[in-house]
């Protein structure tokens, strides 16, 4: 059927004004606007044993934010004279903040609360910038070292703790897990627990094979990445870690989380491995399936450190 060339014309002009329209609109559903970074972001919402707080960083002369869970032994009073072991939980994605990953504290409580696993102090780090790295030419973006050499110290300082790496562990998911497997092979002094999840370790790879390059924006000290690191520790593995990785199979560093282990075999340094089954890049659905098992890891290694 031929139509008259008005007709055409209108109908081409609104197929045009729709597009133009409608564009913007699917623009702005797939693309979240990522909130700038701050060093304080206060909790949203109410978790039992959680609270937020904040420290003044000297390097920095900024406050930092962190939340705490507390168990329910270290809020009774029958219990004011003793002292508990600390998982320091490193979230994932970038830039910090300490509340991404403080919802575990609701599963945390729950085991804790019922007898399941002996109480532990869990804190939620907000890593910096660039979550739990330092970039050396960027003051206030030494998220590492803010962690290690202040955090750290505030906590042993205000709660009561074991101010010792026998009654500390570190734990963290995807780019937690990065940081955690770079933090515990750089200061095995500091920790007798470590649990790194669900890793880039790929990225790292990378990072090792080109000189501190992550990308064109992104350059570490050469040497700070997870493999030479780990090189590092294995010529002089003093004092001992002892290391759970933990990646769900449905995960998309799940392939190179295997590779990573393969490699940490060559090196000859030990490990134990959660591999969780159809399970995808989540340390929330990881945590309900087997939250206890890394809970019960942590609690192990603390009474052995402490015998």
């Amino acid at each position: 059927m031929m139509y008259p060339n008005h007709i055409l014309r209108a109908s081409l002009a609104a197929l045009v004004s729709v597009l133009l329209f409608s564009v913007p609109v699917q623009g702005q559903k797939q693309k979240k606007k990522q909130k700038p970074f701050q060093w304080v972001n206060e909790l949203k919402q109410e978790i039992p044993g959680v609270k937020h707080a904040t420290f003044r960083s000297p390097s920095m002369n900024v406050d930092v934010g962190y939340c705490i869970y507390l168990p329910p032994q270290y809020r009774n009073a029958e219990y004011k004279t003793k002292r508990f072991p600390v998982v320091y939980y490193l979230h994932g994605g970038r830039p910090g903040s300490e509340t991404k990953s403080v919802k575990l504290a609701q599963y945390i409580d729950k085991q804790i609360s019922t007898g399941k696993v002996d109480p532990m102090i869990y804190v939620f780090v907000n890593g910096g910038p660039v979550s739990h790295y330092n970039l050396p030419d960027r003051k206030h973006a030494m998220g590492a070292d803010v962690f290690v050499k202040e955090l750290i110290p505030h906590i042993d300082a205000t709660y009561r703790t074991i101010a010792d790496r026998k009654g500390r562990a570190i734990e963290g998911f995807s780019q937690g897990g990065r940081g955690t497997t770079r933090i515990m092979f750089k200061h095995p002094e500091l920790f007798c627990s470590a649990a790194p999840g669900g890793a880039g370790q790929a990225t790292e790879k990378r990072i090792s094979e080109n000189n501190g390059r992550e990308n064109e924006n992104l350059v570490f000290v050469p040497g700070d990445n997870t493999y030479d690191l780990a090189r590092k520790y294995a010529k002089d593995s003093q004092p001992p870690l002892r290391i759970l990785i933990h990646v769900g199979t449905k995960g998309f560093n799940y392939e190179n989380n295997l590779a990573y282990m393969e490699f940490l075999k060559s090196l000859k340094i030990p490990f134990e491995a959660l591999i969780v089954p159809d399970v995808p890049h989540s340390a929330q659905q990881i945590y309900q399936k087997e939250g206890l098992k890394l809970m019960q890891f942590h609690a192990k290694n603390f009474r052995q450190a402490a015998q």
